[in-house]
């Protein structure tokens, strides 16, 4: 399970992110993680068969397909798509390898940490950055972070 300095470290590091299956429907969690994403400075990259572009992006068939490398490959498909997603995350140099909420794959895990990329699991992307880096706590969210410090912001 990531643990918050792995969590902080990664939405740190991370400029660009492929979303695997963002969807082009507003109403679609990935939709909305997407924008959140792109509203705080991410670069995020499409991938989606089904559409030409999403949130204004050039939208991708596959992973395999992006022409370069991105920091994180974030997945929003079913577990048993997560060994061949992780392969393809291998081989584009991704530094993280991201499941949404509710996906879980020990074997994708095993593919990408044993080629050296940092494995976060059933976690949402836009719900961990809100809550790291400032966005929860201020309406009310117990994010479960106490600090008397002020969060740093990323600035991208």
């Amino acid at each position: 399970m990531a643990d918050i300095p792995l969590l902080r470290k990664a939405l740190s590091d991370t400029k660009t992110i492929a979303m695997v299956g963002l969807s082009d429907k507003p109403y679609r969690p990935s939709y909305f993680a997407g924008k959140y994403m792109m509203e705080h400075g991410f670069t995020v990259i499409p991938v989606n068969p089904m559409c030409d572009e999403i949130l204004g992006q050039q939208c991708y068939p596959s992973i395999a397909d992006i022409p370069n490398s991105v920091d994180m490959v974030d997945c929003f498909r079913r577990s048993e798509e997560m060994p061949e997603l992780a392969r393809q995350s291998v081989e584009n140099g991704a530094r993280y390898f991201w499941m949404q909420l509710s996906i879980i794959n020990q074997e994708a895990e095993s593919i990408a940490s044993d080629a050296g990329l940092e494995v976060i699991m059933d976690r949402c992307v836009k719900i961990e950055h809100a809550r790291l880096f400032g966005g929860l706590g201020w309406v009310g969210v117990n994010t479960r972070i106490i600090s008397a410090k002020r969060p740093k912001y990323i600035s991208n």
